[in-house]
């Protein structure tokens, strides 16, 4: 009976020091995550500007270019209304023009009208895509002008094609002195020529003194033949 035991003992340490034995020789099962798969598609974005038929691309520009500012009686003041139209429009640029004038001054100017209004010009202008216009204005000042300087004041709109809702304002000034009244300040014509006018025969100077010598130099020759 006590060997019996003994026996027992000795079989429960030995089972007891199997365990650990087949625990480490076990594979313990690891578990794995699969990361899924990304894939970057690349999506082509175009950005289309969108162009309203009857706007402008560009905006156009409608200035004043002053020549000369100051009035005396044979020179005219004179400046320059330049319309442009940037070729990358598609329409054409409408401008609707009033010059207000001070008592005494008077402005002239192809396609400028009398206005309703006293001492206001009036002029309705067109520029096709990819031009440009310049109208020339001739400011002058009769006796009831007062000496000095004067402002005068354009005013307006412009819009692109027939589209008239989508107008623009216009505002501009210059400025031009009076020393003496004009020459002719109910004729629209100039009070100074027009520069580069080319000269006749009878204006150059010393013409007539040239032909006299031309015409003694022929009869010489003349009469050398004869003798």
């Amino acid at each position: 009976m006590k060997t019996i035991r003994i026996f027992g003992v000795i079989l429960l340490v030995l089972v007891s020091l199997a365990i650990p034995a087949l625990s480490q020789n076990e594979t313990t099962p690891v578990e794995t995550t699969t990361a899924p798969t990304v894939t970057a598609t690349a999506v082509a974005t175009t950005a289309t500007a969108a162009v309203t038929p009857g706007k402008f691309r560009v905006g156009p520009s409608v200035t004043l270019r002053p020549v000369v500012e100051v009035i005396e009686t044979n020179q005219d003041g004179i400046v320059e209304l330049f319309m442009n139209n940037p070729s990358l429009n598609d329409v054409t640029l409408n401008v609707d023009a009033r010059v207000s004038v001070p008592s005494g001054i008077h402005v002239y100017g192809q396609s400028f009208g009398q206005g309703a209004g006293a001492g206001v010009v009036a002029g309705t202008f067109s520029v096709p895509p990819g031009t440009s216009r310049t109208i020339i204005l001739t400011i002058k000042a009769d006796k009831s002008a007062r000496i000095g300087s004067h402002s005068l004041m354009f005013t307006g709109l412009y819009w692109p094609g027939d589209d008239k809702d989508s107008f623009q304002p216009i505002s501009l000034t210059y400025s031009v002195t009076v020393k003496e009244p004009s020459k002719n300040p109910d004729s629209a014509e100039p009070s100074t020529p027009v520069k580069g006018e080319e000269k006749t025969k009878s204006q150059i100077p010393g013409f007539s003194a040239l032909l006299a010598i031309f015409g003694v130099l022929t009869i010489a020759r003349l009469l050398s033949r004869k003798i």
